[in-house]
């Protein structure tokens, strides 16, 4: 049981250090090529002219920094190698037990954060407009769902081909056999944590929830005895908590799309690997009720012409109000807590 601590807690810790440090290489560059949005939001999402998010988030006169989910990131990749070399060095059985790469759990997670993190990366790039003529407006969103749904496909008919993953377990339920529909049912629920990526509009925010719902995957990895998720779950904590330690107000800078789309994707590819898919929305419940507040803004709109909320996302919405942004976020944070702690308990005595 001790070397299984140490595999969750020594990674997390080096995660952690490893995201402090290189910080401030990473803001060196973001503000010296000066990586922020040059101009606020001036449409919602249908159409309409955004009053309240340029009265409540002004891009142009704040001037941070996007792409700071490098630092996340990064650090996970940078920790696994460092562990690696270690064990290369000095080959032993604690060295051997401290490697969470491995083939049979954490390539797949790995390797669609990496692509991920990638795609985020160009559409952070061309909304800081580095890129030539581009228009400062990012990848458009079809084109990022559209990314996210391939990679969502990618997975599910890997699973099916090679692993032959035909059956999904559902809590008090059991397994249920999906067959090749596998593939459609990871895309559905990869596509809805991705769109809960607008949870990410207040300092602190995203990281927080995030942190939570890694944790709670952490447990339940572990708990199946698969370590080495488990250790990457810690390890994307410590990025996390890394990344938090300078996105707390003021700001340092934001996650960005990077960051989201690497981390929301992880997140979808580690529940199906833990047979926990039914109750990544109770984990993740902060990141569905962000999407889910756009989505039913959007719907109540078109049918009663009048808004179910201030603004959307309902975070924006409670700012809106008048609460004071830390409270926002620090009950969005108990809300994570919470909903991780649910969803854990479920799938277990499920």
């Amino acid at each position: 049981m001790s070397s299984e601590l140490l595999k969750l807690f020594i990674p997390s810790l080096l995660t952690f250090i490893i995201g402090i440090l290189i910080t401030p290489i990473v803001t060196h560059y973001l503000y010296k090529y000066k990586l922020w949005k040059k101009s606020s939001v001036k449409l919602t999402i249908d159409g309409h002219v955004a009053e309240l998010t340029n009265k409540l988030h002004n891009d142009e006169n704040k001037k941070t920094p996007r792409m700071g989910g490098i630092v996340v990131w990064s650090s996970v990749f940078l920790t696994m190698g460092l562990l690696a070399l270690v064990y290369t060095l000095f080959p032993n059985q604690i060295t051997d037990e401290l490697r969470f790469f491995s083939r049979e759990q954490t390539w797949l997670p790995l390797a669609v954060m990496l692509l991920a993190a990638c795609i985020g990366l160009i559409d952070d790039l061309s909304v800081v407009k580095l890129f030539g003529n581009a228009t400062g407006g990012g990848l458009s969103l079809k084109v990022r769902i559209g990314s996210i749904a391939l990679i969502a496909f990618a997975v599910g008919l890997w699973l099916f081909l090679k692993l032959d993953l035909t059956g999904l377990y559902i809590p008090f339920v059991g397994m249920l056999n999906v067959g090749i529909f596998i593939m459609p049912i990871i895309i559905i629920f990869m596509v809805g944590i991705f769109s809960g990526g607008v949870i990410d509009g207040i300092d602190g925010l995203s990281a927080g929830v995030l942190a939570s719902a890694f944790v709670g995957f952490a447990a339940i990895a572990g708990y199946q005895a698969q370590f080495d998720i488990a250790a990457l779950c810690m390890a994307i904590v410590g990025g996390i908590l890394a990344f938090l330690w300078f996105n707390i107000p003021p700001a340092r800078f934001y996650m960005s799309e990077t960051g989201m789309m690497a981390l929301t994707t992880t997140l979808c590819v580690i529940a199906v690997l833990t047979n926990a898919l039914f109750v990544l929305p109770i984990i993740a419940f902060p990141l569905i009720m962000a999407a889910g507040s756009t989505t039913l803004q959007l719907i109540w709109k078109k049918v009663f012409k009048r808004k179910l909320f201030l603004i959307a996302p309902i975070h924006h919405h409670f700012e809106a109000l008048g609460w004071p942004s830390y409270k926002v976020t620090m009950r969005f944070w108990i809300i994570g807590v919470f909903s991780a702690t649910l969803g854990v308990i479920i799938h277990i005595l499920g």
